[in-house]
Protein backbone atom coordinates (compact mmCIF):
# COMPACT_ATOMS: atom_id res chain seq x y z
CA UNK A 1 0.00 0.00 0.00
CA UNK A 2 2.57 2.31 0.24
CA UNK A 3 3.42 4.62 -2.04
CA UNK A 4 5.69 7.02 -1.26
CA UNK A 5 8.28 6.28 -4.26
CA UNK A 6 6.26 8.17 -6.44
CA UNK A 7 6.12 11.12 -4.37
CA UNK A 8 10.23 11.20 -4.60
CA UNK A 9 11.20 13.52 -2.17
CA UNK A 10 8.30 14.71 -0.77
CA UNK A 11 9.41 16.13 2.19
CA UNK A 12 10.88 19.32 3.97
CA UNK A 13 11.74 22.48 5.84
CA UNK A 14 11.33 26.63 6.03
CA UNK A 15 9.59 28.99 8.04
CA UNK A 16 6.69 31.51 7.98
CA UNK A 17 2.85 32.09 8.94
CA UNK A 18 0.24 31.54 6.92
CA UNK A 19 -2.46 34.45 6.59
CA UNK A 20 -6.48 32.76 7.07
CA UNK A 21 -8.76 33.79 4.21
CA UNK A 22 -11.87 33.76 5.97
CA UNK A 23 -14.76 33.11 3.61
CA UNK A 24 -17.78 35.12 3.59
CA UNK A 25 -21.30 32.68 4.03
CA UNK A 26 -23.29 32.17 0.50
CA UNK A 27 -27.00 30.63 0.70
CA UNK A 28 -28.02 30.71 -3.14
CA UNK A 29 -29.39 27.30 -4.85
CA UNK A 30 -26.50 25.63 -6.74
CA UNK A 31 -26.62 26.72 -10.19
CA UNK A 32 -23.91 24.39 -11.91
CA UNK A 33 -20.69 22.70 -10.95
CA UNK A 34 -16.92 22.14 -12.07
CA UNK A 35 -15.57 18.94 -13.59
CA UNK A 36 -12.54 17.33 -14.75
CA UNK A 37 -10.78 14.86 -16.92
CA UNK A 38 -7.01 13.52 -17.99
CA UNK A 39 -5.69 14.34 -21.55
CA UNK A 40 -3.01 12.84 -22.53
CA UNK A 41 0.18 15.02 -20.95
CA UNK A 42 -2.56 17.22 -18.74
CA UNK A 43 -5.77 18.00 -17.12
CA UNK A 44 -8.91 19.72 -18.05
CA UNK A 45 -11.37 21.48 -15.99
CA UNK A 46 -14.79 21.98 -17.48
CA UNK A 47 -17.17 23.90 -15.92
CA UNK A 48 -21.29 23.71 -16.62
CA UNK A 49 -23.47 26.40 -15.45
CA UNK A 50 -26.07 26.96 -18.07
CA UNK A 51 -23.57 26.10 -20.63
CA UNK A 52 -19.85 24.36 -20.89
CA UNK A 53 -16.44 26.24 -20.58
CA UNK A 54 -12.99 24.14 -20.65
CA UNK A 55 -9.41 24.91 -19.24
CA UNK A 56 -6.80 22.67 -20.11
CA UNK A 57 -3.48 22.66 -17.89
CA UNK A 58 -0.41 20.15 -17.76
CA UNK A 59 2.18 19.45 -20.30
CA UNK A 60 5.48 17.36 -21.10
CA UNK A 61 6.27 15.05 -17.90
CA UNK A 62 2.72 15.96 -15.96
CA UNK A 63 2.39 13.69 -13.47
CA UNK A 64 -1.02 14.64 -12.51
CA UNK A 65 -0.47 17.23 -9.53
CA UNK A 66 -2.95 20.17 -10.17
CA UNK A 67 -5.79 21.79 -8.54
CA UNK A 68 -8.61 23.25 -10.20
CA UNK A 69 -10.03 26.66 -8.80
CA UNK A 70 -13.40 26.80 -6.92
CA UNK A 71 -15.01 28.78 -9.64
CA UNK A 72 -13.72 26.63 -12.31
CA UNK A 73 -11.13 29.68 -14.56
CA UNK A 74 -8.26 28.50 -13.37
CA UNK A 75 -6.13 25.54 -12.28
CA UNK A 76 -2.71 24.93 -10.60
CA UNK A 77 -0.81 22.48 -11.69
CA UNK A 78 3.18 21.41 -10.96
CA UNK A 79 5.72 20.48 -13.83
CA UNK A 80 8.61 18.20 -13.49
CA UNK A 81 10.93 21.59 -12.76
CA UNK A 82 9.49 21.98 -9.46
CA UNK A 83 7.63 24.71 -10.54
CA UNK A 84 3.80 25.60 -9.64
CA UNK A 85 1.88 27.23 -12.08
CA UNK A 86 -1.69 28.69 -12.37
CA UNK A 87 -3.23 28.33 -15.86
CA UNK A 88 -6.23 30.77 -17.24
CA UNK A 89 -7.82 31.86 -19.62
CA UNK A 90 -4.96 34.02 -20.09
CA UNK A 91 -2.01 32.56 -19.93
CA UNK A 92 -0.36 30.15 -17.70
CA UNK A 93 2.04 31.80 -14.91
CA UNK A 94 4.31 29.99 -12.99
CA UNK A 95 4.13 31.29 -9.30
CA UNK A 96 6.61 29.26 -7.44
CA UNK A 97 9.84 27.21 -7.84
CA UNK A 98 10.10 25.01 -5.42
CA UNK A 99 7.14 22.55 -5.18
CA UNK A 100 7.36 19.15 -4.71
CA UNK A 101 7.20 17.09 -7.86
CA UNK A 102 6.58 13.10 -8.74
CA UNK A 103 4.14 12.23 -6.76
CA UNK A 104 0.13 12.41 -8.16
CA UNK A 105 -0.83 12.99 -4.77
CA UNK A 106 1.05 15.57 -4.25
CA UNK A 107 -1.72 18.49 -5.61
CA UNK A 108 -1.51 22.00 -4.29
CA UNK A 109 -4.89 23.24 -2.96
CA UNK A 110 -7.01 26.64 -3.20
CA UNK A 111 -8.49 28.73 -0.36
CA UNK A 112 -11.84 28.98 -0.90
CA UNK A 113 -11.91 31.86 -2.19
CA UNK A 114 -9.21 31.54 -4.72
CA UNK A 115 -7.15 34.27 -3.63
CA UNK A 116 -4.11 31.39 -2.43
CA UNK A 117 -2.50 28.33 -2.88
CA UNK A 118 -1.14 25.48 -0.67
CA UNK A 119 1.50 23.28 -2.06
CA UNK A 120 3.80 20.94 -0.89
CA UNK A 121 7.53 21.88 -0.93
CA UNK A 122 10.03 19.64 -1.96
CA UNK A 123 12.90 17.94 0.26
CA UNK A 124 13.96 14.94 1.99
CA UNK A 125 12.68 15.18 5.84
CA UNK A 126 10.03 12.75 6.90
CA UNK A 127 7.49 15.61 7.60
CA UNK A 128 6.66 17.70 4.23
CA UNK A 129 6.77 21.60 4.74
CA UNK A 130 3.68 23.19 2.84
CA UNK A 131 3.74 26.57 1.80
CA UNK A 132 1.23 29.02 1.13
CA UNK A 133 1.34 31.66 -1.30
CA UNK A 134 -0.71 34.23 -3.87
CA UNK A 135 -2.41 33.27 -7.11
CA UNK A 136 -0.32 36.11 -8.58
CA UNK A 137 2.91 34.59 -7.09
CA UNK A 138 3.51 37.27 -4.14
CA UNK A 139 3.05 36.96 -0.16
CA UNK A 140 4.77 33.61 -0.04
CA UNK A 141 4.86 32.08 3.65
CA UNK A 142 5.47 28.47 5.12
CA UNK A 143 2.38 27.02 6.67
CA UNK A 144 4.05 24.57 8.69
CA UNK A 145 5.10 20.73 8.75
CA UNK A 146 2.54 17.81 8.20
CA UNK A 147 3.03 13.72 7.93
CA UNK A 148 -0.15 14.27 5.33
CA UNK A 149 0.96 16.45 2.33
CA UNK A 150 -1.62 14.41 -0.02
CA UNK A 151 -4.49 15.80 -1.88
CA UNK A 152 -4.52 18.93 0.86
CA UNK A 153 -7.55 20.64 0.92
CA UNK A 154 -8.15 24.14 3.02
CA UNK A 155 -11.58 24.54 5.47
CA UNK A 156 -13.31 27.85 4.30
CA UNK A 157 -12.08 30.03 6.88
CA UNK A 158 -8.75 29.41 6.04
CA UNK A 159 -6.77 28.39 9.19
CA UNK A 160 -7.00 24.28 8.52
CA UNK A 161 -5.31 22.28 5.70
CA UNK A 162 -5.95 18.62 5.64
CA UNK A 163 -4.25 15.18 3.60
CA UNK A 164 -3.55 12.08 4.03
CA UNK A 165 -0.45 10.22 4.76
CA UNK A 166 1.47 9.00 1.21
CA UNK A 167 1.39 5.22 3.06
CA UNK A 168 -2.48 6.24 3.70
CA UNK A 169 -1.80 5.36 7.20
CA UNK A 170 -4.13 7.86 8.34
CA UNK A 171 -5.09 11.88 7.74
CA UNK A 172 -3.61 14.87 9.45
CA UNK A 173 -4.70 18.40 10.43
CA UNK A 174 -2.12 21.36 9.75
CA UNK A 175 -3.18 24.46 11.88
CA UNK A 176 -1.62 27.35 9.57
CA UNK A 177 -2.19 29.55 12.20
CA UNK A 178 0.26 27.80 14.95
CA UNK A 179 1.85 25.98 11.71
CA UNK A 180 1.18 22.79 14.49
CA UNK A 181 0.19 19.32 12.44
CA UNK A 182 -1.97 16.50 14.32
CA UNK A 183 -3.25 13.30 13.11
CA UNK A 184 -7.31 12.94 12.92
CA UNK A 185 -8.71 10.43 15.19
CA UNK A 186 -10.57 7.89 13.94
CA UNK A 187 -9.62 7.17 10.61
CA UNK A 188 -7.00 4.26 10.37
CA UNK A 189 -6.44 4.73 6.44
CA UNK A 190 -7.35 6.16 3.80
CA UNK A 191 -6.23 7.49 0.25
CA UNK A 192 -8.06 10.58 -1.02
CA UNK A 193 -9.25 13.92 0.97
CA UNK A 194 -12.20 15.40 -0.70
CA UNK A 195 -12.91 18.23 1.72
CA UNK A 196 -13.45 20.13 5.30
CA UNK A 197 -15.94 21.67 6.37
CA UNK A 198 -16.19 25.50 6.70
CA UNK A 199 -14.33 25.02 10.43
CA UNK A 200 -12.09 22.32 10.10
CA UNK A 201 -14.46 19.98 12.58
CA UNK A 202 -15.69 17.34 9.56
CA UNK A 203 -12.98 16.14 7.03
CA UNK A 204 -14.43 13.84 4.09
CA UNK A 205 -11.99 11.21 2.73
CA UNK A 206 -12.48 7.83 1.09
CA UNK A 207 -11.45 5.48 4.33
CA UNK A 208 -9.92 2.03 2.94
CA UNK A 209 -9.51 -1.50 4.59
CA UNK A 210 -6.31 -3.01 5.16
CA UNK A 211 -6.33 -5.32 2.01
CA UNK A 212 -7.55 -2.68 -0.16
CA UNK A 213 -5.10 -1.39 -2.70
CA UNK A 214 -3.72 2.44 -1.94
CA UNK A 215 -3.41 3.47 -5.74
CA UNK A 216 -0.81 5.66 -7.17
CA UNK A 217 -2.18 8.93 -5.62
CA UNK A 218 -4.06 10.27 -8.64
CA UNK A 219 -7.03 12.64 -8.44
CA UNK A 220 -10.33 9.95 -8.67
CA UNK A 221 -12.90 10.98 -10.43
CA UNK A 222 -14.84 9.06 -8.22
CA UNK A 223 -14.57 7.69 -4.48
CA UNK A 224 -16.81 6.36 -1.55
CA UNK A 225 -17.18 9.05 1.14
CA UNK A 226 -16.75 8.92 4.33
CA UNK A 227 -17.10 11.96 6.86
CA UNK A 228 -15.28 11.68 10.41
CA UNK A 229 -15.27 14.19 12.95
CA UNK A 230 -11.67 15.99 13.40
CA UNK A 231 -11.83 15.84 17.17
CA UNK A 232 -14.22 12.90 18.48
CA UNK A 233 -13.02 10.61 15.54
CA UNK A 234 -16.53 9.65 15.03
CA UNK A 235 -18.16 8.62 11.74
CA UNK A 236 -20.99 10.95 10.69
CA UNK A 237 -23.91 9.08 8.89
CA UNK A 238 -24.75 10.65 5.51
CA UNK A 239 -28.37 10.64 4.60
CA UNK A 240 -28.82 10.30 0.96
CA UNK A 241 -29.87 7.01 -0.47
CA UNK A 242 -27.98 5.51 -3.79
CA UNK A 243 -24.40 4.87 -4.89
CA UNK A 244 -22.67 7.73 -3.62
CA UNK A 245 -19.82 8.89 -5.80
CA UNK A 246 -18.08 12.09 -3.68
CA UNK A 247 -18.90 14.62 -1.04
CA UNK A 248 -17.82 18.38 -0.47
CA UNK A 249 -18.39 20.77 2.05
CA UNK A 250 -19.80 24.39 0.47
CA UNK A 251 -18.38 27.55 1.83
CA UNK A 252 -21.60 28.29 3.98
CA UNK A 253 -21.29 24.31 5.89
CA UNK A 254 -23.98 22.65 3.23
CA UNK A 255 -23.08 19.68 2.19
CA UNK A 256 -23.29 18.64 -1.77
CA UNK A 257 -23.44 14.59 -2.07
CA UNK A 258 -23.09 12.79 -5.56
CA UNK A 259 -24.88 10.15 -6.66
CA UNK A 260 -24.81 7.71 -9.33
CA UNK A 261 -27.22 7.80 -12.14
CA UNK A 262 -28.19 5.48 -15.03
CA UNK A 263 -28.19 8.47 -17.48
CA UNK A 264 -27.01 11.47 -15.55
CA UNK A 265 -25.39 11.49 -11.80
CA UNK A 266 -27.48 14.09 -9.21
CA UNK A 267 -26.15 16.66 -6.67
CA UNK A 268 -27.82 16.33 -3.38
CA UNK A 269 -27.53 19.41 -0.74
CA UNK A 270 -27.80 19.10 2.60
CA UNK A 271 -28.02 21.73 5.11
CA UNK A 272 -25.57 21.73 8.08
CA UNK A 273 -28.12 19.24 10.13
CA UNK A 274 -28.92 17.13 7.36
CA UNK A 275 -31.79 18.32 5.81
CA UNK A 276 -32.36 17.63 1.79
CA UNK A 277 -32.25 21.30 0.87
CA UNK A 278 -32.05 20.55 -3.18
CA UNK A 279 -31.30 18.30 -5.62
CA UNK A 280 -29.75 19.17 -9.18
CA UNK A 281 -29.42 16.56 -12.06
CA UNK A 282 -26.09 16.92 -13.76
CA UNK A 283 -25.45 16.98 -17.21
CA UNK A 284 -25.35 13.63 -19.14
CA UNK A 285 -21.85 14.52 -20.24
CA UNK A 286 -20.85 15.03 -16.99
CA UNK A 287 -21.73 11.11 -15.95
CA UNK A 288 -18.01 10.15 -15.96
CA UNK A 289 -16.22 13.07 -15.29
CA UNK A 290 -14.87 13.90 -11.58
CA UNK A 291 -16.73 16.48 -9.81
CA UNK A 292 -13.91 18.99 -7.74
CA UNK A 293 -16.58 21.99 -6.97
CA UNK A 294 -20.21 23.19 -6.43
CA UNK A 295 -21.51 26.22 -8.11
CA UNK A 296 -23.76 28.53 -6.37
Amino acid sequence: MKYWALAAGAALAVSATATPAVASPRTAPVAGAVYFRHTGNGVEALTHRGGWSRLTAGGGAFAGQFAVAPGGGKVAWIDDKSRLHVKSATGDKVIAKNAAYGGPCLTPAWTADGKRLAYPVRGTAEATTVAVVGADGKGSVNAGKTLGPCHLTWSADGRTLAGYAGDVNGVYLLDTGRRVSSRSPGIKLANHVESLSPDGRRVVVNAIGANAPGGDGSWPLSFSPSIYDTRTGAKVAIPVKGRLLGARYLRDGRLAVRVRGTTANTIVILSRAGKELQRVTEPAGARNLGLVGVLD
